[in-house]
């Protein structure tokens, strides 16, 4: 099962674990659910490249609320 919009905010810390940049992590930025309804992301890398992916496809590593 993949991210639900309640798991993934803006600001978070992901990685990527499928797809075409699996192994690559970042900063969520833009969070989007398209018209099928699958939910993309834009990934903001240290050296501030940035990526777009599916949400089911990254796991979130450090959230940027309070646990």
């Amino acid at each position: 099962m993949g991210i639900t919009t309640r798991q993934l905010k803006d600001g978070d810390y992901c990685k990527v674990i499928t797809g075409t940049h699996a192994g690559k992590s970042g900063i969520v930025q833009d969070i989007n659910t398209s018209k099928t309804g699958h939910i993309t992301i834009t990934v903001v890398q240290n050296n501030g490249v940035r990526f777009k992916t599916l949400g089911k496809n990254v796991e979130v590593i450090k959230s940027d609320k309070p646990i």
